[in-house]
């Protein structure tokens, strides 16, 4: 019987004559706003391809475009999970399948925009097919994790699995603990996207945007933090609690979110947790190059970091694109 995954795709691989963008990129290089841009000068509608917008209620932490900006150019995949809830990169494909079917019957081009590669990686490629969760080792892994700390578990995956564990930050308990799993459930390291596949996948138009000096973009993600922090994070991560958002689920382990749990609970000084978070950022932002610069078949934008990347050059190319397919 085929999954609901298998079925979505089917119907979307019938239309791969029609192209799907994709416009990755590190975090702050504005991305949000060149998509924006894009969807005035043609006929593009926008899918975010990023695993933290999917909360509601976790916006400023996030970077999520405000309501009005949204409401002016919507995105599909946004604010469609509570706090409480996983997000499975197997959840994404479905659910992206889905938009870009809906987005093609009505006419448009999907443009794909976001940060979570191994998202593009999971609906360009296929996933690999991998065992079935077992949920009393899970819950072993996680008393594990409890007493010895989420960083430690990503220390022994670095020992059985060192190229899967330099992909996942070490603060994600949802995929180190999905990773141990797996290692635990075959003996073998964990699958590769080239492995055996339990779908097929959508093939990518990519476009990347980078920033030329790497000290301008440290600058450039310190300032966002500053900003997170003048529109009130501390506020948004007390009201999630405050609501009963468990502390340690996936959502609130984000950076900028973990790291202001510390500081609440008064386990760091404030200091502290604002050089920890944008610390982590940069982190974030070097892994998300190298995965970027490993990648087959990308068209890359490069700016300063100073001044915005030329819209209407990117424009021009997308469009010329679209020309090539008789759209």
């Amino acid at each position: 019987m085929e999954s609901s995954l298998e079925s979505a795709l089917k119907g979307s691989l019938e239309n791969n004559a029609q192209p799907v963008f994709a416009l990755m990129g590190t975090t702050a290089t504005g991305k949000t706003d060149l998509a924006a841009a894009l969807t005035e000068a043609l006929p593009i509608e926008l899918v975010s391809v990023d695993s933290s917008l999917v909360y509601r209620g976790m916006d400023i932490g996030t970077a999520k475009p405000d309501s009005a900006f949204l409401l002016k150019y919507p995105h599909a995949l946004v604010d469609i999970r509570n706090p409480i809830d996983t997000y499975s990169a197997a959840d994404f494909c479905k659910d992206a399948i889905q938009a870009i079917d809906q987005i093609r019957r009505r006419g448009n081009i999907p443009l794909l925009v976001g940060g979570t590669n191994f998202y593009f990686s999971a609906l360009e490629n296929g996933l690999p097919e991998l065992p079935a969760a077992d949920p009393a080792l899970r819950q072993r892994i996680v008393e594990q994790a409890e007493k010895h700390g989420w960083v430690e578990m990503h220390k022994r995956l670095s020992s059985l699995d060192p190229k899967r564990a330099s992909s996942i930050d070490p603060n994600d308990m949802q995929r180190i603990q999905r990773a141990l799993e797996i290692i635990e459930l075959t003996g073998n390291k964990v699958p590769s996207i080239k492995s055996k596949q339990t779908s097929r996948g959508i093939p990518l138009k990519k476009m990347a945007l980078a920033v030329s000096d790497r000290h301008v973009l440290h600058q450039r993600i310190s300032t966002r933090f500053e900003q997170m922090i003048a529109q009130g994070l501390q506020q948004e991560v007390e009201s999630l609690v405050s609501k009963g958002v468990p502390e340690d689920c996936v959502a609130m382990k984000m950076i900028g979110y973990r790291q202001m749990v510390e500081f609440l609970n008064g386990t760091t000084d404030f200091t502290a947790m604002s050089e920890a978070a944008t610390a982590a950022t940069r982190q974030l932002a070097k892994r998300q190059l190298t995965w970027l610069r490993r990648r087959r078949g990308v068209t890359w934008f490069v700016s300063d970091g100073l001044n915005s990347i030329n819209n209407g050059v990117i424009t021009e190319y997308v469009s010329e694109k679209l020309t090539s397919f008789g759209i």
